[in-house]
């Protein structure tokens, strides 16, 4: 008997047993091939684990698969055991972790064949002087489209700028068409002629000496670039993709969040004349899926994606880069909670490709990896060009006046700025107006019905808003508790200052970037254009304008709260108000013109942040390395965090008081591992559940992985299962 283990997207840990189809099968399906089965009242697709002879169940309770969707696996055999790998470390169900792993079209089940490429061509015979030289911009499409005989898809031609009022009129005129390219295309030549587009720029000593390393060793060879804010990374990246490509490989780019991915595509697409995809979640999914397509049948010569499209494959795999590594987003904060950092090591290692970690402000883990001797350290210590690395300053407001959380100094600081035809960037990390209101008759705080936490108040356009569960709802009218009306805004948003920085400075742009202004389709696009215009304004935003972007005009940086995140609860709150600060602190000063930085804080003598601006960045992580070996933190233990909620109070830690009790009456042996709690998490009511929280903790990973798989289907077979969410986070990164 032939019998088919299933992986199915569902919440149980386990595969699934199914006989092979009635009719139409000729020979046993590969493993990893995508089949239609009937499950329950539903038809799902899952993914061929096993092949097995026997089942712990009776053959007449066995259903047969309804269709093998398959020829051949839609991932490469290496990249579906990655995916097992994970599944198994982070514990979640193995069809859920597969299915994260495939588009969504490929999850529901359809073909995973590439739709015809539709690409813009000129019609034989055009030449560019068919379009009048006063029709500017047509003339410069006609004259790209004549530099690429190959054709250029919709998306590359809107990437060069371009749009349908330039298109439309040379269609109309017969000089352009529409043509399905060729689905046996091989991959463009990456001789000199064609492989680049733009000329590569000199390297100074350190970003040679950065290249060499990564390709020191062939093969694996993960090496962590440390290279301060506007020191030449991503020239590093390009040049170490040139190679690759020179070579008939592919390289994948990794980036945190899909507001970086414009800006390096465009980059990217300048540099290389060849296909460039990106993959992220704001793309259509039947656009993901030809991306993804094209990235497995290398037509793709470079993919640059978020978190997700870790599990891209490649056809011939050759560099794997993470870019800003630190950053917290590429680990998933829900379902199935892997970190595409760490996997990236893993997938490196099993194609056996260089690895690049990319960051100013590396991860205590990545520096931890590269002082054990893990990885290869690499550090680009300045600037490119002229350019020179900002002053610090931290200004003590003690017992100053602040106008809505602004100091005289830093009003006069920005007049001077801005006088000299200069851009000052103002970074507050509350979005907003105001991030309370209160009576100020009784000093009630308008807060969450749904969560412990106070209600931020917007004004464009006024209303409530809960930041942690989405709740709003409208201004009251009166107070809950006095019944007065005497409301006043409690401190300082991006909103109120923008609103404040207009009254003080009519005559300048101010501009405002937070997760609100820039909600709108291309609104991010059309606010770079506005400052890489060069003329004097004001950016006011929060950490949205952290990462990665080029300001070259912009010479005050003003962080207004240095002190958020001095005193977290959170062990790595430290670690992240460092790397934020940097990041900041970093887009100030990247051209010829010198960058100054102002901290406005009530810890002027606090011993971290005066470390930080006076050694840097390297110094803070090696204290804040002995702080964490002397307490036995991360990243010299290993952690887990058992999350559980429940609509009433108390019953989620009765849910892990329970296990507990289980676990020490069962009499299992935990070598060396300890669990912390249960406790309420720091922000117990949110969004309506009250939560609570069980940490694990050990200094062997195995140890800890064996406790983890005992602890889980404990979990799934408590009695108090059905009344509590919960859900296991491996190595997490946010301990709230």
């Amino acid at each position: 008997m032939t019998i088919l283990r299933i992986a199915l997207p569902t919440p149980l840990r386990r595969l699934f047993d199914y006989l092979p189809p009635t009719s139409g099968l000729d020979a046993t399906p590969c493993i990893g091939v995508r089949v239609r089965v009937s499950f329950g009242r539903r038809e799902l697709t899952g993914i061929l684990i096993e092949v097995a002879q026997t089942s712990d169940l009776p053959p007449a309770k066995l259903k047969p698969v309804l269709e093998i969707l398959d020829q051949t696996p839609p991932l490469p055999l290496h990249l579906l055991e990655l995916a097992c790998w994970a599944a198994d470390y982070y514990q979640h169900p193995i069809g859920d972790a597969l299915h994260q792993a495939l588009p969504v079209l490929l999850r529901k089940g359809e073909s995973d064949q590439p739709s015809p490429q539709l690409r813009w061509h000129v019609v034989a015979g055009t030449v560019a002087e068919d379009i009048a030289p006063r029709a500017r911009k047509q003339r410069a499409l006609l004259e790209l489209l004549l530099e690429h005989p190959e054709g250029l898809d919709s998306q590359a031609i809107r990437s060069a700028g371009y749009s349908s009022v330039q298109q439309k009129p040379l269609t109309d005129k017969g000089l352009i068409e529409q043509r399905e390219a060729r689905s046996d295309a091989s991959p463009p030549v990456t001789d000199g002629t064609t492989l680049l587009r733009q000329p590569v720029l000199p390297l100074n000593d350190e970003q040679q000496q950065a290249l060499d390393t990564i390709f020191h060793n062939e093969g694996f060879n993960p090496v962590l670039l440390q290279g301060i804010t506007g020191s030449g990374k991503t020239e590093v990246y390009l040049q170490a993709i040139e190679r690759i490509l020179r070579n008939g490989s592919q390289a994948l780019v990794l980036v945190p969040e899909i507001g970086l991915t414009p800006q390096t595509v465009s980059r990217f697409r300048s540099r290389f004349g060849v296909d460039v995809q990106v993959l992220h979640s704001n793309m259509t999914d039947r656009q993901r899926l030809d991306a993804w397509l094209q990235a497995r049948s290398g037509q793709a010569r470079v993919v640059i994606g978020t978190r997700s499209a870790l599990f891209t494959p490649l056809q011939s795999p050759g560099i794997i880069i993470v870019d800003e590594e630190h950053d917290t987003s590429f680990k998933q904060q829900d379902g199935f909670r892997y970190s595409a950092r760490d996997l990236a090591v893993m997938r490196a290692r099993a194609e056996n490709v260089p690895l690049v970690l990319g960051t100013a402000t590396p991860s205590l883990e990545s520096l931890h990896n590269a002082h054990s001797g893990r990885y290869r350290h690499v550090r680009l210590t300045t600037r490119a060009g002229n350019a020179r690395p900002p002053r610090f300053e931290l200004y003590d407001i003690r017992q100053q006046p602040l106008n809505s959380g602004l100091s005289a100094e830093v009003l006069r600081r920005i007049g001077t700025e801005l006088h000299q035809g200069n851009q000052v960037l103002l970074f507050l990390n509350r979005r907003g107006f105001s991030p309370a209101l209160m009576c100020h008759q009784c000093g009630t705080v308008i807060e969450c019905d749904r969560c412990d936490a106070r209600m931020t108040l917007h004004r464009t356009p006024p209303h409530l808003h809960c930041h942690h569960c989405d709740h709003q709802r409208p201004v009251p009218s009166r107070c809950p508790s006095c019944h007065t009306s005497d409301f006043k805004p409690q401190g300082a948003g991006t909103e109120r200052t923008e609103a404040v920085l207009q009254q003080l400075f009519p005559d300048t742009d101010v501009i405002r970037v937070d997760r609100d202004s820039t909600q709108r389709r291309n609104a991010m696009q059309d606010i770079m254009d506005r400052v890489h215009d060069g003329r004097p304004c004001i950016l006011v935003g929060t950490q949205m304008l952290a990462k990665g972007h080029h300001f070259p005009a912009v010479t005050l940086v003003v962080i207004l709260d240095a002190d958020a995140g001095l005193f977290s609860a959170d062990f790595r709150g430290m670690e992240r108000t460092a790397q934020l600060i940097l990041q900041v602190a970093g887009r100030a000063g990247r051209a010829e013109r010198p960058g100054q930085v102002l901290m406005q804080t009530h810890h002027a003598d606090h011993p971290t942040l005066t470390q930080l601006v006076s050694q840097g960045y390297e110094a803070f992580a090696t204290a804040e390395l002995a702080l964490r070996r002397s307490s036995g933190l991360p990243p010299f233990i290993y952690h887990a965090l058992l999350r559980a909620e429940a609509n009433r109070r108390g019953r989620a830690e009765a849910f892990l008081s329970t296990l507990c009790t289980e676990l020490a009456s069962s009499g299992l042996n935990l070598p060396g591992v300890e669990w912390l709690g249960p406790f309420p998490a720091a922000m117990e009511k949110r969004a309506g559940f009250f939560r609570a929280q069980l940490l694990l903790q050990s200094q062997d990973r195995r140890a800890l992985q064996q406790v983890l798989s005992i602890i889980t289907p404990m979990l799934e077979q408590s009695p108090l299962a059905r009344q509590v969410r919960w859900s296991l986070d491996v190595d997490p990164v946010d301990s709230h």
